[in-house]
């Protein structure tokens, strides 16, 4: 005997059983389901609800022909398996998830030229791609973009004018970690840095010369390195040979690294250095000492890249009614572990 939900799904269910069972009209469907700013908040909730309870899955194929869009956003990430971004990527799932859309996903390898490949490539199966940490050139961009594809674009920690962005405030986490270190007596830091085309590093890099400025601290630039677990040895080396009393880490990965060539050359974290990274990752708090380093609102980035994204554009009047690229700069905050401690004396 089928069951009712067994009966639904042999006998596909249409838009017009959405419409019967949510109470409102098919136009009212329909734009929840392609259009979601369009609709109320309350009436969108029960509309998608209901299509869920049914299980109704709208033809996409017809639909793109009749309003032009594919029900497709492209999330293009330099390096997939890295859990910074993980955490964006779950945001935008659930943006996406949340006005109708599906994601599609391409790893770039941390490559320009694949990235610029990918992105020609998804460019024309999406309605609109979010790219994370873009290591594109300026140059490349605006050839990928062009003037007419501006705001189908929305780019995360990257700032390009005429590109809606989302950033995340590096340098405000710089200025917490200095300000810690500094509290704790470190005269002296290393920062191992991150890809030399990325705009964090270099926003973290502005953030630690005003900070220098302010507080005294000198810095060891130890150099850029890929933002892998595996840097972390070169840059627990480098350290320990200049001296200092405190690393920061481009990223949490990095600063793990350095935690393990630490231990496995019997250096005490946090009496002999102390180690901070930036991130938050799920295993900053995990690893032995637990990590110090920078909390960063991912989830919550995503769900605004996907917002800034699919959302009407809003027309200025002083620009002659053509929409101006939007922002949304995302505050961060250090999160204090067992991995800093005061400064004993400088090494070396």
């Amino acid at each position: 005997m089928p069951t009712e939900r067994g009966r639904r799904r042999v006998m596909a269910v249409t838009i017009r059983d959405v419409a019967r069972h949510a109470d409102v009209s098919i136009a009212t469907v329909s734009r929840a389901l392609s259009a979601p700013d369009l609709v109320a908040e309350r009436t969108r909730a029960r509309v998608i609800a209901v299509a869920r309870q049914l299980g109704y899955e709208p033809n996409r194929a017809a639909r793109s022909l009749i309003t032009g869009r594919t029900g497709f956003i492209g999330a293009v990430v330099p390096d997939v398996s890295n859990p910074f971004f993980l955490g964006v990527l779950k945001g935008i799932q659930a943006g996406a998830r949340e006005r109708g859309h599906h994601v599609l996903l391409a790893d770039t390898a941390e490559d320009p030229e694949t990235e610029a490949g990918l992105l020609r490539s998804i460019g024309r199966q999406a309605d609109g791609l979010v790219l994370l940490s873009s290591r594109l050139s300026v140059p490349q961009l605006r050839d990928f973009s062009g003037d007419e594809r501006t705001f189908n674009t929305v780019l995360f920690n990257r700032v390009l004018p005429g590109f809606p962005a989302v950033l995340l405030d590096s340098g405000d986490g710089i200025r917490q970690i200095i300000g810690h270190l500094t509290a704790l007596g470190h005269r002296r830091c290393a920062y191992a840095g991150g890809p030399r085309e990325s705009f964090a590093d270099a926003e973290r890099r502005r953030g630690l010369a005003r900070s220098c400025q302010h507080t005294g601290m000198r810095i060891v630039d130890l150099g850029a390195f890929p933002p892998q677990f595996s840097s972390g040895a070169r840059v627990a080396d480098m350290a320990l040979e200049s001296g200092v009393t405190a690393i920061i880490a481009y990223n949490d990965l990095v600063a793990l690294g350095v935690l393990a060539r630490l231990r496995d050359r019997r250096v005490d974290v946090p009496l002999d250095l102390s180690v901070v990274g930036f991130d938050d990752i799920p295993m900053a708090s995990m690893s032995a000492p637990r990590l110090t380093t920078v909390s960063l609102p991912l989830e919550q980035a995503g769900r605004s890249l996907v917002e800034l994204l699919l959302q009407p554009q809003q027309l200025d009047e002083r620009t002659g009614g053509v929409a101006r690229p939007r922002g949304r700069l995302m505050p961060v905050r250090l999160v204090v572990r067992s991995s800093t401690a005061a400064a004993r004396r400088p090494r070396g």
